[in-house]
């Protein structure tokens, strides 16, 4: 039976043997997520949502670690891939919740409603991807995540609200189901919200906190809302969202069906 093991220091890097079956539970609906992802893709030719895709790798490469990690809580190589991989992983998501915005607007003709809107996304995109691994680092970059998301969450809502008052012929269009998108979005930002402020607490509390020290929270607060982000962002698939193209676009058709 495994045992939690110590450093050559005396120093643990975990504080619980971490649970081999509760890893493998989730590493199967991770890869099963991924592979549908990666195959939307592929059929689709929606590239814009390889990030989400490459998140799901980063989500079974952290699980799978985490496995390993079973008889081998003294070695600090796993440790820190699990650690690293489950933390990153969701920075990717807000690449592909921003082209999903930004693509509705584009199909909707409405860039007059997104008139400030897209240099918020854009900052989002650019807060998320701090990666330093200090914690002093990651609690910074992960608070700047949150309010991020608020911002992008912010962003969605002031759209949704433009396109009511003065809707685009295209709105009214049924074969753009650009609500759906919008709520969609709203669910997978709120569950990566909920992530992220999760992390915030774990990491502020230290190494002794209960969250470091409880492995159910890590599942429950950060894979849950991750896997089921997945899973809306496969279900409502954005490969409907193609942007309407004018005269003066018309030479560039072929790459924008590529993106």
């Amino acid at each position: 039976m495994a045992k939690l093991e110590f450093l050559e220091g005396g120093y643990f890097v975990w504080r619980y043997v971490p649970s081999m079956s509760a890893a493998v539970i989730f590493l199967v609906p991770f890869l099963l997520a991924t592979v549908v992802h990666f195959w939307k893709i592929f059929q689709k030719r929606v590239r814009f949502s390889l990030p989400f895709a490459i998140s799901g790798l980063f989500e079974i490469i952290g699980h799978a670690t985490r496995i390993d990690s079973y008889n081998n809580t003294g070695k600090l190589m796993p440790y820190c891939i699990q650690v690293v991989f489950i933390l990153l992983g969701p920075a990717l998501f807000a690449a592909s919740v921003y082209m999903v915005l930004a693509r509705i607007i584009r199909s909707l003709h409405a860039r007059k409603h997104s008139a400030l809107l897209l240099n918020c996304g854009s900052g989002m995109m650019v807060n998320t991807g701090l990666n330093n691994l200090g914690q002093g680092f990651i609690i910074t970059s992960l608070c700047l995540h949150v309010v991020s998301f608020c911002l992008f969450i912010l962003t969605v809502y002031v759209f949704q609200k433009r396109m009511r008052r003065a809707p685009t012929a295209e709105a009214f269009d049924i074969a753009i189901p650009w609500r759906q998108h919008l709520y969609s979005l709203y669910t997978i930002s709120g569950l990566v919200l909920v992530r992220s402020i999760f992390r915030v607490v774990e990491y502020a509390m230290g190494n002794d906190g209960y969250p470091l020290s409880n492995e159910w929270t890590l599942y429950v607060f950060d894979s849950v809302p991750m896997f089921a982000a997945m899973v809306i962002f496969a279900v409502w698939y954005s490969s409907d969202l193609k942007p309407f193209l004018d005269k003066a676009s018309e030479g560039s058709e072929t790459i924008e069906s590529k993106v």
